[in-house]
């Protein structure tokens, strides 16, 4: 029976456990939810207790994981999707269509499926509303709305909602668009990808003017090289947006005679026509490796392809088991059964067979690997449909014309003539973010190990926590083997240790084998100069990848993940990442206060700073009232933020999240400026005195500002509210009641 680590279990518990019904007891280990997953995507099939060991099979000792969705909703009574990823229909460009798609949106996040728009269907700012006699606010402007929607919405289990949102390059607003991530506390909800056309890096190349265009009118042009360098340096300086190469993925698309693709799921594995939905799963390779660090170390490929094939029909049947959000997602699904087999354990995997990650022979050997992974999907899928049908919209002249198809093997191709196809796309690689951590924390997708070693807070079963080491699988098991003092092979790279041409080769390597995209960061050090930044991007287009995106850590955005000091010595006294700062007997602070209108009385906010490396910072926050209505939640807001304080590191994203939280009831005009909710006021005063203090710069504080008042700038009577059933941006207040529009809730008074 598998054993889960302890910080394992934790994942678990929190994400996939089912907790059980009066009916069903709770999941007493993995074995129980392996059995659960099992037995819900074997029962569409016509032998489901022969299809149920073997699925089972596949789930033992995580050589199979499927995506979080199908672990967390398989085989339960709740009310979610198990596809992770949709894009959305396309926006028509009035006012009606806009407020539709919202509501759309927000049913898809609350089942737990993250969302892809294309905005570039909206007018640009400034463009005449005839109709109205008036003129558009842009898309930007709606991306807000959106944003402030998903805030509220809590999907499925604990995870929050997610979204992509992509914007043409030749659309009047992209500088906008590309500039909107340099505010902190915009679009914060959302992923931003910039469509890159065909069209567009040839204009680059050639040093041309580029046309900035709206349904057939050039407003204005700029140069292609500077609108590029524009991309970048925001990226550069924020890691947003991305850039996806729309062209290319249309041209390779195996459905490219049935569908258009404009935008990509959140993570960008995933390009999806209107509606489109997508499965996700990934075969785990790090534990494929026979005689890891042995002298005949190499991955078994029987296994692979077995459990290939396998994975395709518990993908497939996945279909047939999940809820959807809304009718034209199951229609989709179902017309043209897409789904996303992928890899994990990458980066574990070549260090199991003493390949350094992003090696010429670690590329061979990945390309081998991918292939067969191929291979196997695809026969599989032909099996599958000799035996239950082909794809509704599967035309098998048309499929076999695409330029994707004509990539094939040629005894795919032949298989695909003779016996037709059950799925029209079945490779992508997900990141598989929280099911590697639960599978004994793999390395994640395609990605190379983050780090050997770090530390972790584990909730104990009393509530208690306790600090424990999270280790990488491959450097616990060298460790075993070889003892604590044994040198690291050349094989053992992480992240941080690998140059950018290392990240690209493999990222190029693997997406020459996957129909949709490949889910990849190539992490970048801090110090990188913006040219050898910009060659990335330009290495990525020449070496034929759908898009590229990278991190480096900047001021703004700071570090997604830090090293523990166990993985690399601290120096004597130095206080280690995430631990709380000690409190001096004397603190310097400033106290302002609030007039919030709906109260009687003023609130006073106190802000006490330390002075830590130079640079001074918020250390507390205390929040007092005569007015007691607002006692418990504000001692726990102060604490909690205090605590968050303390710890140090980048914390302006606490200025963020409380500004983006909406208060139902209405919020208030303060200033000139309409205030969504009481804790965004107080995210205002702790934004002013970040300010004030030199934490924050002024141009950041004051975007921000001005951001946070243009989110639904305008009071509950003057236009949509928010519905406290639903969530939707659809009340309407009429004389003296709220209306919701969209799920009927009522309240008068």
């Amino acid at each position: 029976m598998t054993q889960l680590s302890p910080f394992s279990r934790q994942i678990w518990e929190a994400k996939y456990r089912f907790d059980g019904t009066p009916d069903q007891a709770p999941e007493a280990d993995i074995a129980a939810t392996w059995d659960r997953v099992a037995g819900a995507l074997a029962a569409v099939e016509k032998e489901p207790e022969k299809w149920q060991a073997r699925f089972r099979a596949a789930l033992e000792g995580f050589r199979f994981l499927p995506a979080g969705r199908i672990l967390a909703g398989a085989g339960t009574d709740r009310d979610v999707t198990l596809f992770n990823c949709f894009v959305m229909g396309r926006i028509e460009d009035d006012l009606g269509s806009i407020f539709s798609h919202l509501r759309e949106a927000a049913l898809t996040l609350q089942q737990g499926g993250g969302i892809g728009y294309d905005f570039s269907t909206l007018r640009p700012k400034g463009a005449p509303v005839r109709s109205l006699g008036s003129v558009s606010s842009g898309p930007i402007s709606f991306m807000e709305v959106w944003d402030s929607m998903c805030a509220t919405i809590m999907s499925a289990g604990a995870r929050r909602g997610a979204m992509m949102g992509t914007l043409r390059c030749d659309h009047p607003d992209i500088e906008e668009f590309v500039e909107a991530k340099r505010t902190p506390g915009r679009l914060t909800n959302f992923n931003l990808s910039v469509l890159i056309t065909d069209a567009f890096m040839e204009a680059v190349r050639e040093e041309r003017e580029w046309p900035l265009v709206f349904a057939g009118k050039t407003y204005r042009s700029l140069p292609a090289t500077a609108l590029w360098e524009r991309i970048l340096r925001a990226t550069y300086e924020t890691a947003e947006p991305g850039v996806i190469f729309i062209d290319r993925i249309n041209r390779l698309n195996n459905l490219a005679y049935c569908e258009t693709i404009h935008a990509t799921n959140p993570c960008g594995e995933q390009p999806l026509p209107p509606y489109g939905a997508c499965l996700l799963g990934s075969i785990n390779l790090a534990t494929l490796v026979r005689d890891p660090f042995g002298e005949g170390a190499q991955l078994d490929l029987d296994s692979l392809r077995e459990l290939a094939a396998i994975a395709v029909r518990m993908l497939d049947n996945a279909i047939d088991a999940s809820r959807f959000p809304l009718e034209q997602q199951r229609q989709e699904a179902q017309a043209k059964r897409r789904i996303g087999l992928g890899i994990t354990g990458l980066g574990d995997a070549l260090i199991y067979c003493g390949l350094r990650y992003g090696s010429p022979e670690a590329v061979e050997t990945v390309e081998t690997w991918m292939r067969e992974l191929r291979q196997a999907a695809y026969l599989a899928s032909t099996e599958l449909a000799k035996e239950k049908g082909s794809f509704p919209l599967f035309d098998r002249e048309a499929f076999l014309a695409t330029e994707g198809a004509r990539r094939l093997e040629p005894e795919l191709r032949d298989a695909i003539a003779r016996h037709g196809l059950r799925n029209g796309l079945l490779t992508s690689i997900a990141p598989t973010g929280t099911i590697s951590l639960l599978a004994d924390n793999v390395s994640s997708g395609v990605e190379p190990v983050f780090a050997f070693e770090y530390r972790r807070k584990v909730r104990q079963p009393d509530g208690s926590q306790r600090t424990e080491t999270v280790s990488d699988p491959a450097y616990r098991l060298f460790r075993e083997k070889f003892g604590e003092e044994a040198p690291l092979p050349p094989a053992f790279v992480d992240a941080r240790s690998l140059g950018p041409r290392e990240h690209l080769v493999m990222q190029a390597a693997v997406q020459k084998y996957v129909d949709a995209a490949v889910s990849k960061t190539t992490n970048l050090p801090a110090d990188i100069s913006f040219e050898a930044f910009r060659r990335v991007y330009d290495e990525a287009w020449d070496l034929g990848c759908k898009g590229c995106t990278t991190y480096r850590p900047t001021p703004l955005r700071g570090a997604v993940l830090e090293a523990s000091p166990s993985a690399s010595p601290s120096r004597a006294g130095e206080r280690p990442p995430g631990e709380p700062m000690a409190r001096p007997n004397v603190l310097p602070g400033r106290t302002y206060k609030l007039n919030w209108p709906p109260s009687d009385h003023a609130i006073y906010v106190t802000l006490n700073d330390i002075v830590e490396e130079g640079r001074r910072r918020p250390f507390e926050i205390f929040i007092n009232s005569k007015n007691m209505e607002h006692y418990a939640w504000t001692v726990a807001l102060t604490r909690m933020i205090s605590a968050v304080f303390r710890r140090g590191g980048e914390v302006a994203f606490v200025v963020e999240e409380l500004k983006a939280v909406f208060d139902p009831r209405g919020g208030a005009w303060m200033e000139g400026r309409y205030v969504p909710s009481l804790l965004a006021a107080i995210g205002g005063v702790i934004e002013r005195h970040m300010i004030e203090i030199g934490f924050l710069q002024p141009q950041q504080g004051d975007a921000s500002m001005a951001a946070g008042a243009r989110r639904l700038a305008a009071p509950p009577s003057a236009g949509l509210g928010q519905c406290p059933r639903c969530g939707s941006l659809s009340l309407l207040r009429q004389e003296g009641c709220d209306l919701c529009t969209a799920c009927g809730y009522s309240h008068c008074g």
